[in-house]
């Protein structure tokens, strides 16, 4: 708050307030690192002086080592948790419509197979039906992938819109996407002309939805339909998703005064564009599909805000734009806002969320606790960007001019703008340039977005996370477990190659973000070799319970001590954590089922291929999740069931450990009923470690023994893990 010149008090146009009881974790957390240092104490001062177990302690205490250095690390997102409300009735009195900048929005698509075009143009669709000024908004659809399929969809869609926006607005509508709006429960609205324009306007749907789908099951577009539209004539059966010329199409123009819907209300404008792709020449993934659209919206719009979508992200609250402009417009703190990044959030979460898919933790938390540095990780999808910062400005240099008007007078025709945008969309373009250095988003890096967002906090700009009661942005969460792991590979590939790169935060960082901001990125980028510490815990303990090797102290032991505390405060918050966000103790155990899957496969091979990469031995790749689901997948999915299926070398890992880990109890416990040697304390923490193990390997057992579905573990995997984790017993002796 500030004082104007006349003397009365200017209110913010949002507030932010700090989470309660932070002393108190403090407090609690300061406990946990007091037994975090015992157990270190306890580690060195007892490496036995024997051969027998020595290496596997050693192995072992360096595991523990890792585990507390990154505890540490992640305690930087829970030091100073902020919460953000924007006043978006306060904007409405300062700005009226003729006042309000314009915005541009980036929806991004690779494949229509994977990511089919009906659920492309369901984000399109969402994204028009914003409740802002038509005339200063305009959304851009970039195919990655140049399919005529994708274009067809996107001019279908256009056409329907005239009937979509209008049933929005005139029924406040939410959410505006007709796939999400129709599948959800039938509105408490009960009134005969709601009624017949709900049935009215999901005829119109379900017709284009099935003529879309029936053009890509075919693989081309109707030829009366190619007939009609001379943008048709951009593709030839030459045309390939890696070999095309560049492609810019204007849909709907937002000057022309005769694009309007059925209400006369007139429409935003829609761009579709393909940027060039040719066989010799980079494209840069995602990073370079957005950049060139960064370019290609400067010439036709050049709105100072944008926002990016991914095409399985639909917008799903009809003011969001009202809100996110309140911190941009803000007086005396939005001039130095580079961007506001929106938690993730999927439309198709079970009950128990089997596949820890919602993230709830972190949405409500972690990211929110990077943010009381001033930073916020720009997580590629759902995220609204001032245009300056994303074009290389720094802050010191930035001057604001969010009023600028956007292009409405220009008096170039569409085939103009057209041919000029293709320009900006060539594969040469980039060349000599400081595209995908400091310009635009970061090139080099499988996660592009994550690199661009610390870059930009190194310029000097701040950024916002926040998280609205009702989500902003709503996608499609994985629903097998094989889709889950490659995702999370992905992840964790991308991010510890940029704690490898020039943009590790605690390099590039330093001296100009926060330390805080600096830990809060490698609570992260630290994902892949975490596995390496969880891999020996699960391999090198069973291993030494079947030999009768302890590793941890009796029972009767006041060392016992710290590793129970340590153990149960961590997993005890972390269980308080997950009640607080709404969800279930199942819930809470599924996450630490899903945590020790992707910690024991998906983040081990991104640990791999990031060290291939380190080595020269292979390149960056960008892998597109498959999006498309089978009914009886869908079915099990529902159902809670986790779909295994596949035989990849993740999945032979997986069992291997778990049954591994199974042996190791059962031997165990048969030694404490014999009582063979050694007395049932020296071993019963391993037992328990084991044991935890075995539970959580429950659904691992059931798919290799049990289950007949396809989403069952294959007999072939199932062999190799029993004759792996078999010769892992025999060699115990020799291992440790």
């Amino acid at each position: 708050m500030g004082e104007e010149e006349g003397g009365h008090v200017d209110v913010g146009l949002f507030e932010t307030k700090e989470a309660r009881f932070r002393g108190v974790y403090k407090v609690f957390a300061s406990t946990i690192f007091g037994a975090i240092c015992l157990i270190w104490m306890y580690r060195v001062g007892n490496i036995p002086t024997v051969k027998s177990g020595k290496w596997a302690w050693i192995s072992v205490m360096v595991s523990e080592l890792c585990f507390g250095l990154y505890w540490i690390i992640t305690q930087s997102v829970r030091w100073r948790i902020l919460q953000q409300t924007p006043f978006k009735h306060t904007l409405s009195q300062r700005y009226d419509e003729e006042n309000l900048p314009a915005v541009d929005i980036f929806v991004c698509t690779a494949d229509p197979i994977l990511e089919p075009p009906c659920m492309t143009i369901n984000t399109v669709l969402s994204a028009m039906a914003y409740n802002y000024p038509a005339n200063k908004l305009s959304v851009y659809l970039s195919d990655d992938g140049g399919s005529e399929l994708t274009f067809y969809a996107l001019l279908k869609a256009s056409i329907f819109s005239k009937h979509w926006l209008p049933f929005c607005r005139r029924f406040n509508v939410e959410p505006m996407s007709p796939e999400a709006f129709f599948a959800a429960p039938h509105s408490s609205n009960n009134s005969t002309e709601y009624g017949q324009a709900w049935l009215f306007i999901k005829k119109l749907y379900e017709d284009m939805k099935n003529e879309i789908e029936s053009a890509v099951a075919r693989g081309r577009v109707p030829d009366n339909v190619r007939n009609q539209h001379k943008g048709f004539s951009e593709w030839n059966p030459k045309t390939t998703k890696q070999d095309h010329q560049p492609i810019v199409k204007i849909i709907i123009d937002g000057r022309d005064t005769n694009a309007v819907d059925e209400d006369r209300f007139q429409l935003p404008r829609v761009v579709y564009m393909a940027r060039e792709k040719r066989p010799n020449y980079p494209h840069h993934f995602k990073a370079g599909a957005v950049n060139a659209l960064i370019r290609v919206s400067s010439e036709i719009s050049n709105a100072p805000f944008i926002l990016n979508l991914d095409c399985d992200m639909y917008p799903n609250t009809a003011n969001t734009i009202q809100e996110i402009l309140c911190f941009f417009l803000d007086e005396t703190k939005g001039h130095d806002i580079a961007y506001v990044q929106f938690p993730q959030s999927y439309n198709n979460i079970t009950k128990n969320d089997h596949y820890a898919n919602s993230y709830l933790v972190s949405s409500k938390f972690e990211l929110a606790g990077i943010c009381g540095y001033g930073a916020a990780l720009f997580c590629g999808t759902g995220c609204f960007h001032r245009r300056e910062s994303l074009s290389g400005a720094y802050l010191i240099d930035y001057k604001a001019k969010w009023d600028i008007k956007p292009k409405i007078n220009d008096n170039r025709t569409i085939n103009e703008l057209n041919e000029a945008s293709k320009a900006l969309a060539t594969c040469t373009y980039e060349e000599g340039t400081q595209w995908g250095k400091e310009k635009g988003l970061v090139y080099g890096i499988p996660v592009e977005d994550i690199a661009t967002g610390l870059v930009i906090s190194c310029r000097g700009w701040k950024s916002i996370y926040y998280n609205p009661e009702r989500k902003a942005f709503v996608g499609i969460a994985p629903t097998t477990l094989d889709v889950a792991c490659l995702q999370h590979m992905r992840w964790s590939e991308g991010m510890f190659q940029v704690f490898f790169s020039k943009y590790c935060p605690f390099i590039y960082g330093h001296g100009k973000i926060h330390f805080g901001v600096q830990m809060g990125y490698c609570n992260y980028l630290l994902w892949a070799p975490m596995s390496l510490p969880t891999l020996c815990y699960v391999f090198v303990s069973p291993i030494c319970l079947l030999r009768g090797i302890p590793l941890f102290p009796q029972l009767s032991s006041i060392w016992v001590l710290p590793f129970a505390y340590a153990f149960l405060a961590t997993y005890g918050f972390s269980l308080c954590e997950y009640l607080i966000c709404g969800s279930t103790a199942k819930g809470w155990w599924n996450l630490q089922r899903i945590k020790f899957i992707h910690r024991t496969t998906s983040y081990l091979f991104g640990f791999i291929d990031t060290m291939k990469k380190q080595l020269g031995l292979s390149q960056t790749k960008f892998v597109i999740t498959d999006k498309v689901v089978t009914k009886d997948v869908q079915k099990r999915y529902e159902q809670e069931v986790i779909e295994f299926g596949g035989s990849s070398i993740m999945l032979t890992i997986l069992a291997t450990v778990a049954l591994l880990n199974l042996f190791g109890l059962l031997w165990g416990m048969k030694r404490i009923m014999m009582d063979l040697e050694f007395s049932s304390s020296q071993l019963m923490m391993q037992i328990t470690l084991s044991s935890l193990v075995v539970m959580i390997s429950l659904p691992v057992y059931e798919a290799l023994f049990i289950r007949s579905d396809k989403g069952c573990i294959p007999s072939s995997v199932m062999l190799k893990s029993i004759v792996l984790a078999s010769l892992a017993c025999f060699l115990a002796p020799f291992i440790c």
